[in-house]
């Protein structure tokens, strides 16, 4: 089977492994987006996709806008490809390029279409308090996630996995599914299924308002936007940003879920919430320290340990090293 793969990200990376790898494939090209200025020093990097192309000594298309970039098109054309498969590419294909491949063009997504169409899937599920995602692999047309439906694979989401961790499981899931549909495909034993438009949701692009915290919501909900848009999130403290990066709900709905050396403290935990409840305390602020772990914040409903921080200007550092390090007292507060 001759292909044509499109993807610039990490999340692509294992997809295009996959492919190089699977007897009977032959990735003709790669398509990925030009090369960026990334990092401190604004050099020139290759995208991850490009960068395990090169190793496979597999020919690389780059174009700036793939639908008008002429030379490009017809280079596409003249590989006639049995199907061109799309991963996190980064740009819209044309109509004149969905008609290219004998299959057509197959797309891996990160969701359960109809659910999170569009740009940020996996961070939106987890920002929403999904305890399941998945891959769904379809046929693309002109609309936004919105082809005909060919398989689907699910993820459970742990109730402390970041979009970062969920992200590379489903990269994974993403190669197998794919090669799996591309083997459905060639031996027509595949029917894609349309997409129900009752059911579909978006999943828009991030903006930097959707980092901040504010912590009159419930601790679920910070804490679930920390860990989706991990590890970005962000509060004042002191009169400087601190980024919040990893946080852990507490009471009676998830002690199932946290760790062992949390569950030992249950005692001291549920006396700090019954202490808040009585005192009721303001959102963000501290109401306890919780030894060897880090600051206990009241929200709206619930308490939220912080349990690793970024003050400005400093590494990434554990909660308990964030008290000891700023000499935090209880009753001041975030936000």
């Amino acid at each position: 089977m001759r292909l044509v793969f499109f993807g610039t990200p990490q999340f692509a990376v294992p997809s295009l492994h996959r492919l190089l790898a699977e007897p009977g494939f032959e990735v003709a090209a790669v398509v990925t987006q030009p090369d960026r200025r990334r990092g401190r020093g604004s050099q020139v990097d290759a995208s991850p996709v490009k960068q395990v192309a090169l190793q496979a000594n597999c020919p690389v298309l780059q174009p700036t806008r793939i639908k008008k970039d002429e030379a490009t098109l017809t280079a596409l054309e003249d590989i006639q490809a049995d199907a061109f498969v799309v991963v996190a590419y980064g740009q819209l294909l044309s109509q004149r390029i969905l008609d290219m491949p004998r299959l057509g063009c197959i797309n891996g997504h990160g969701s359960l279409l109809p659910a999170y169409r569009g740009a940020a899937p996996i961070q939106w599920c987890i920002v929403n308090g999904d305890t399941v995602t998945g891959m769904t692999t379809m046929l693309m047309n002109l609309g936004m996630d919105t082809g005909d439906m060919l398989l689907k694979s699910s993820l459970p989401i742990g109730l402390l996995d970041t979009a970062g961790e969920v992200a590379t499981a489903l990269a994974y899931q993403c190669a197998d599914l794919l090669v799996e549909t591309l083997h459905g495909l060639a031996a027509e034993v595949l029917s894609p299924v349309p997409q129900d438009e009752a059911l579909a949701t978006y999943a828009p692009l991030i903006q930097k308002d959707d980092f901040e915290l504010h912590w009159g919501k419930a601790a679920i909900a910070v804490h679930n936007q920390v860990r989706g848009f991990y590890p970005n999130c962000v509060t004042p403290f002191r009169g400087q940003p601190l980024k919040v990066m990893a946080t852990v709900p507490l009471g009676e709905p998830y002690w199932a879920e946290l760790p062992s050396e949390l569950v030992a403290m249950r005692e001291a935990v549920e006396g700090a919430i019954a202490a808040s409840a009585q005192q009721n305390p303001t959102p963000g602020t501290i109401v306890g320290l919780l030894k060897g772990q880090g600051p206990l914040v009241q929200t709206g409903d619930g308490l939220l340990l912080l349990r690793q921080v970024k003050p400005s200007g400093k590494q990434a550092q554990g909660g308990a090293d964030f008290v000891n390090g700023s000499r935090l007292q209880i009753g001041e507060s975030l936000g």
